[in-house]
């Protein structure tokens, strides 16, 4: 099976929605239209600092990664967030994740990033991937809503 990923295109909206869903659906969360569309058109603003990749089996969307570049305090290249990472059901295990977490690093040494980050929950099926392709960081996360 033959994974790309590339850009998401605006084109791409109906497919992208259908993953996004699914993505919703796996974290158990549910979130106000008017978000979702905001969060495609920021994909698609060249003022926005989000990006969306999308991983692609037969012209067909099967996965994405959305991604927000920003500054830090210990370094002077941007730095990547992998905010969400999403690959359909049917196709887990067949390496779309993979791929897009690679062609993430690829770009940021294309790019010159300092680091491509991410968090995930404790029980995510996702680790055993995870574990293989990257160093797990001594961190906690604290939040304030």
């Amino acid at each position: 099976m033959d994974v790309v990923v590339r850009v998401a295109k605006p084109e791409d909206f109906k497919a992208w929605r259908q993953l996004w869903q699914g993505y919703l659906d796996f974290a158990g969360s549910t979130l106000d239209e008017a978000i979702t569309q905001a969060t495609w058109q920021r994909v698609h603003s060249p003022d926005a600092s989000l990006l969306c990749r999308l991983a692609v089996v037969d012209d067909r969307p099967v996965g994405f990664a959305l991604c927000v570049l920003h500054e830090g305090t210990w370094v002077t290249q941007p730095i990547c967030y992998l905010e969400d990472l999403y690959v359909d059901s049917s196709m887990r295990g067949k390496g779309a994740g993979r791929a897009l977490i690679e062609s993430l690093r690829r770009e940021g040494q294309e790019k010159a990033w300092a680091k491509v980050y991410w968090v995930t929950r404790t029980h995510n099926p996702a680790r055993k991937l995870y574990d293989q392709i990257a160093t797990l960081d001594d961190v906690v996360r604290y939040a304030l809503r």
